[in-house]
C-alpha cells in the first residue's frame, strides 16, 4: 500500500520511526516532511498529507504532531479527508471499518513508539465494512461536508 506520512517538528522523530516501520512492512512511503526538528506548523503538513490522499498519490495517511489534536482538526478541513487522533487500537481500526477514516493522526507527546506502531498496523489492516448502516452514516457525513462547503449553513 502507498502511505503518505507527515509531521511537524514535534512529531519528527516518531514520523521517522513510523516511516521505517511502514517500509519494513513492505509499504511504499511518501514522506511530505517535516525533514528536521526546526519549529514548523502542523497545518502545513496536514494539508500535504491530505492532498496526497485526495490526489491519489497515497491510499492512506499518517499524520503526527505533539498532541495529535491540531493536526486532526486541520486535516479535517480538507473535503474528503476523514482523520482522527487515535491513541488506542480499537479507534485506529474501527475508524476505518465504520467511518472510512483515511488519515490516522498520532500525538508524539502523548503515546510511545510501541503503541504508535500498534496503531499504525491496526489502521492499515482495517477495511471499510460497506455495511448498510456504515454506508448510510458515511453518506450523511459527506452530505454535511458538501452542504457546508457550499456555504449553506442551514
Amino acid at each position: 500500500m502507498k502511505i503518505v506520512i507527515g509531521s511537524d517538528h514535534a512529531g519528527f522523530q516518531m514520523k521517522a520511526a513510523m516511516g521505517d516501520l511502514l517500509r519494513s512492512l513492505g509499504h511504499d512511503v511518501l514522506d511530505v516532511g517535516a525533514f528536521n526538528e526546526d519549529p514548523s506548523d502542523y497545518p502545513d503538513f496536514a494539508e500535504a498529507v491530505g492532498r496526497a490522499v485526495l490526489d491519489r498519490k497515497a491510499e492512506r495517511g499518517v499524520l503526527i504532531c505533539g498532541s495529535g489534536v491540531g493536526a486532526s482538526v486541520a486535516a479535517n478541513k480538507l473535503p474528503g479527508i476523514r482523520s482522527a487522533v487515535c491513541h488506542d487500537s480499537y479507534s485506529a481500526h474501527q475508524g476505518v471499518e465504520h467511518d472510512d477514516m483515511n488519515v490516522l493522526v498520532l500525538g508524539s507527546r502523548i503515546i510511545g513508539s510501541k503503541l504508535a506502531e500498534d496503531l499504525v498496523k491496526a489502521f492499515l489492516a482495517a477495511k471499510f465494512t460497506n455495511e448498510e448502516r456504515h454506508v448510510r452514516r458515511l453518506g450523511k457525513v459527506k452530505a454535511l461536508e458538501a452542504k457546508f462547503a457550499a456555504g449553506l449553513k442551514q
